[in-house]
């Protein structure tokens, strides 16, 4: 039997830009592809793949080790996990552990959002205890510091287009917040493009998503400190279990990041280009307008907003 997606009774969402995840993120390339089924027929020894392909990133990456996970929001939780229990394999096989008390994570107030799931989720996955630090319109590197306390296990930086963006303090800032009270930054960067910029500002660990920017598979990767890197790629044993990503993604991902490095990302005047089409088409349509935004974060990222001007309702207009 061939399956397309109409064997599903399902409708195609064509050239969606801005790789949104509701929209099941990136298309990928040919040479992705093939480098999945290469993955899907042949076997492997999975921790050492994960070893090797950790590696070969990280010479790419120039940073000391990188690991494949599934998912930005895996990486999240696995590097939360990791940073708590420093490469104990009793906290590994009891991630909950009560008598584990170094549990806090410090989280800029204006960062704990909902990306599809909060933030915090994610972090009480890993065993982690969101702390806030700072206002909801404000976070400066003195209010991240003064809530250090003994059990702070790592500081959390979500750059992200659904955070607060005005008055909130850098990666840069929150790094040196981290060195001087000695514990270890994550930055969750899932749908950032540039893969060199928040290590080179201090970051310990560092998050990306692999079908986002990078037009992987389903993926996520996470890169920094060797002893960082290795405590995370531990947690496969433990609650990575739970998000264990597969031999063909895994493949398919590093072809993903090697064609990045090698072509880069769409530039935002091509992207404006390429949207230019549709919203002519749009705006000769009575009632609707359309024009070009771009990203909340302030990526050169483009996209069509559209809005109804006309009689009918948005609801009504989109049902027709």
């Amino acid at each position: 039997m061939t399956m397309n997606y109409e064997t599903f009774g399902l409708k195609e969402v064509i050239n969606a830009s801005g790789r949104m995840t509701i929209l099941g993120v990136s298309k990928v390339s040919e040479r992705v592809l093939e480098a999945q089924r290469f993955g899907g027929e042949h076997f492997f020894e999975m921790a050492d793949l994960a070893v090797k392909t950790g590696a070969y990133l990280a010479n790419l990456l120039h940073v000391e080790d990188a690991q494949i996970v599934s998912s930005a929001s895996a990486g999240i939780a696995q590097s939360v996990a990791a940073v708590i229990g420093q490469g104990s394999l009793h906290h590994v096989y009891h991630p909950y552990d009560p008598t584990i008390t170094k549990r806090e994570i410090l989280l800029p107030k204006g960062h704990n959002v909902d990306y599809g799931t909060p933030v915090e989720v994610m972090v009480a996955q890993g065993g982690g205890q969101v702390v806030e630090a700072g206002y909801a319109n404000m976070c400066t590197a003195e209010h991240l510091e003064m809530m250090v306390t003994a059990q702070t296990a790592a500081i959390l930086y979500i750059k992200s287009h659904h955070t607060v963006q005005k008055s909130m303090l850098t990666v840069a800032e929150a790094a040196q917040v981290a060195q001087k009270v000695g514990v270890p930054l994550i930055v969750d960067a899932a749908a950032e493009e540039d893969l060199f910029k928040y290590i080179t500002d201090g970051a310990d660990l560092v998050i990306y998503s692999g079908a986002k920017a990078i037009e992987g598979p389903s993926a996520g990767l996470v890169i920094g400190k060797k002893n960082y890197v290795e405590w995370v790629r531990l947690q496969s044993k433990g609650i990575g279990r739970a998000m264990k990503i597969g031999k063909d993604n895994i493949l398919g991902f590093t072809q993903a990041v090697a064609d990045y490095l090698a072509q880069g990302s769409e530039d935002g005047e091509a992207m404006k280009a390429r949207l230019a089409p549709f919203i002519d088409q749009v705006n000769a349509i009575d009632g609707l307008t359309a024009t070009v935004v771009q990203d909340g974060a302030g990526r050169e990222i483009y996209r069509a907003s559209v809005t109804v001007s006309g009689k009918k309702t948005a609801k009504e207009v989109i049902a027709a």
